[in-house]
């Protein structure tokens, strides 16, 4: 049938956050045939005064749309899970770009395959997964990425990513730089097991299992126990606009940590590599905004990293709300926040 072009798109039903806004043009991906003519269109539209590298849209979880994006939009819709190699123990499952990130989760379990339980109920479709290099409970992404496969969108060129080629970070990879944003990631492998390797002290994970009374737990009683978590600490987006954690846990020096600590010293720290991790969301309740609402942009009163859309905030509301909250805790904490989000129409926080 070959791609789907819309002209004045609507995107609220498109982004989590349920921002209204519309797009100058959406191209819908559903076959990795259509990426000769998708590169063609694009270097047709820079080359009438759009250069603009596109956007590519996944499930929307992780973007906040602060104004009507002008670039073109690209609607990843590629589908596909497989297993491609298998030596009985360790085995490679190859993943299109445009599944739901969840029910791939499923589909693994449901093979014996242990490796992302703790991965569990993260929004949003494989492809974003490694730009983001998501995360949760004391396993990321990276611990299981094998390779991907993605295609430059300004030249056509195609290729392979390993993990060193990936940069993988905190929440963070070479895609999310502005000499990678061309790379449209349409296929990812990873590496998973038949033998458990259960992640159990990050969190509440052990408490929840064990107030299941489950003493040996399967990689699905854990991906079911983070579920369980999950939906008590975090709104669903279908009830209330949101893209989840909106803010990174700041990584900052040992030095910056301690006199930190000195000044308030209940600050949650946890060490990470050569750095110390603090809390972003005990930084943020501390200048007193969980729970507070300016219109319909709000901080969620479960959860201070969380912001929300109580209805009809428009994508500039949320972001001026980001904007104040990362004054005052940069202000009394001497940190500087940083959004997970892809921010669209505005400068990046």
């Amino acid at each position: 049938m070959g791609m789907v072009r819309q002209a004045d798109a609507p995107l609220r039903g498109l982004n989590t956050f349920g921002i209204d806004a519309r797009a100058r043009v959406l191209w819908r991906l559903d076959s990795l045939d259509d990426l000769a003519q998708l590169g063609e269109v694009l270097r047709d539209d820079a080359g009438k005064g759009h250069p603009r590298p596109p956007l590519i849209l996944g499930g929307g979880s992780n973007l906040l749309i602060a104004d009507d994006p002008q670039q073109p939009i690209v609607q990843m819709a590629l589908r596909g899970l497989r297993i491609v190699e298998d030596d009985g123990d360790t085995v490679i499952v190859e993943a299109a770009a445009g599944e739901a990130w969840d029910p791939l989760v499923r589909w693994t379990l449901s093979q014996g395959l242990a490796g992302l339980e703790n991965l569990a109920l993260i929004p949003g479709t494989v492809g974003a997964a490694p730009i983001q290099n998501i995360g949760a409970y004391g396993v990321e992404l990276r611990d299981c990425f094998e390779s991907l496969d993605a295609v430059d969108l300004g030249s056509g060129i195609a290729r392979s990513f390993t993990a060193d080629d990936c940069a993988f970070g905190y929440r963070d990879s070479v895609f999310k730089h502005v000499d990678a944003a061309q790379w449209l990631v349409t296929s990812v492998r990873l590496r998973l097991s038949r033998t458990a390797d259960l992640k159990l002290d990050y969190g509440e994970i052990r408490a929840e299992l064990s107030e299941a009374h489950i003493v040996a737990p399967t990689p699905t009683d854990v991906a079911d126990a983070v579920s369980r978590i999950r939906r008590r600490k975090l709104p669903d987006p279908t009830v209330i606009g949101n893209a989840g954690s909106f803010f990174k846990n700041p990584l900052i020096e040992p030095e910056q940590a301690q006199a930190v600590r000195a000044r308030e010293p209940e600050l949650p720290c946890w060490p990470s590599g050569d750095r110390v991790k603090v809390s972003a969301a005990w930084m943020i309740e501390r200048c007193g905004f969980k729970g507070m609402r300016i219109g319909d942009a709000g901080v969620h009163a479960r959860h201070a990293l969380v912001l929300v859309n109580h209805g009809h905030a428009r994508g500039s509301d949320i972001l001026a709300l980001a904007m104040q909250i990362r004054s005052a805790v940069e202000i009394r904490f001497g940190i500087l926040l940083e959004a997970e989000p892809v921010v669209v129409g505005a400068a990046r926080l």
